[in-house]
């Protein structure tokens, strides 16, 4: 993803561009400013380390795609992957990494990073297939859809047959098929008056 400590700093500095449209809520669970600043301390860290995500991510035995979600706020992070983190950033504050384990994310995205083209342009791509993936997932799967909970994503490159290089996106979920409610099934029926 970041080719050079200059892209990285032209990437944080983009993501400032990114203001809400809408004024911010009177209330919040989320600690928004904090969660920005462990995110952009944990970046430094990991520059400051030379690890590619798919470096980092060997090291922490996850695939590229959700070491980047724990380093964005986006993941919980597990004592046992904590470990190999620390070890993996020395630059990383023993504190954000332990506020990482204990945290719960808010998985949640603004709406304003769909401006940003490369997510843009990912996102059109589901939406133009979509019709064509729900189609092939039902034919080979049944009535249902796939868990982005029991869920990986890793993100690669190929080359071509003109020798230029494409990206592989892999979506590996879980198929979970939609139930007939049978009343008799239903374990929490609701009151009756």
């Amino acid at each position: 993803f970041i080719s050079s400590p200059s892209a990285a700093a032209v990437i944080r500095s983009s993501r400032a561009a990114y203001a809400p449209a809408s004024p911010p809520r009177a209330y919040s669970s989320i600690l928004a400013t904090e969660i920005a600043e462990r995110t952009k301390r944990m970046l430094d860290a990991k520059e400051q380390s030379g690890l590619s995500y798919d470096e980092l991510a060997s090291k922490l035995g996850v695939t590229n795609t959700y070491t980047a979600q724990l380093l964005m706020g986006q993941a919980k992070l597990t004592s046992e992957t904590a470990i190999k983190l620390q070890e993996a950033l020395p630059d990383a504050s023993k504190q954000d990494i332990e506020d990482m384990t204990t945290a719960f994310p808010m998985r949640a995205f603004d709406e304003e990073i769909l401006k940003e083209p490369n997510v843009y342009r990912t996102y059109e791509a589901i939406t133009h297939y979509g019709e064509a993936i729900k189609s092939i997932i039902n034919e080979q799967c049944g009535d249902g859809i796939m868990s982005a909970i029991d869920f990986y994503c890793d993100v690669g490159t190929t080359t071509g047959k003109h020798g230029e290089k494409r990206v592989v996106i892999t979506f590996n979920g879980k198929f979970l098929p939609h139930i007939e409610q049978k009343m008799d099934d239903n374990s929490a029926k609701s009151p009756r008056d």
